[in-house]
């Protein structure tokens, strides 16, 4: 027997992505977007409203970072949810995450999380439908410790995901098949 619930944004695990620029006065702001995506193979999309100041920010500089966030730092990813660039000052310097800036667009890097993608900024969707942040995927790099030979090792990256139906973080990691490969069996 199924039972309705109340919730609407029930696609289980979500991403935690942690998404930089920099500010107008060259400081680093980072949110939490839970509601974002590859679009194509080197293209990202972003669910974000253009009044969040990360949204000027990309707008601005044509640039942003995604960051994959992990379970270290759990903590730190939910502030950036829940403080606003708009009103908290030195919302960065009070979570004591460091940042580089890329070699390849106007953003910072978050040095603490394992992987990021370095984004160029394509547009911005404002329509019905539109779905905010369109950015071109430039360069990806990830930190040594994560990866294995030359391939990321997911299990190393210790990925958080979001959980719609109780506002939860969980661990993404133990490798459960094989894509593409699988499935095979059923042919």
């Amino acid at each position: 027997m199924r039972k309705s619930i109340k919730t609407t944004e029930a696609i289980f695990p979500m991403p935690v992505l942690m998404i930089a620029t920099y500010n107008e006065d060259g400081t680093v702001d980072v949110m939490n977007a839970a509601w974002g995506t590859m679009l194509e193979r080197d293209h990202v999309i972003l669910n974000l409203t253009e009044t969040h100041k990360t949204v000027q920010n990309i707008k601005a500089r044509k640039a942003f970072t995604v960051s994959i966030a992990d379970s270290k730092h759990v903590v730190e990813a939910d502030y950036f949810g829940i403080a606003s660039g708009n009103n908290t000052k030195n919302k960065f310097e009070n979570t004591k995450l460091t940042a580089t800036k890329s070699e390849n667009v106007d953003a910072p890097i978050i040095n603490e999380f394992p992987i990021c993608m370095e984004c160029e900024f394509i547009e911005y969707q404002n329509g019905q439908y539109g779905c905010g942040v369109v950015g071109k995927v430039v360069n990806v790099t990830a930190d040594e410790k994560v990866i294995n030979g030359d391939n990321v090792d997911i299990t190393l990256v210790d990925a958080i995901a979001f959980d719609p139906y109780t506002h939860g973080y969980y661990k993404v990691n133990g490798r459960v098949g094989n894509a593409f490969k699988d499935g095979l069996q059923l042919k």
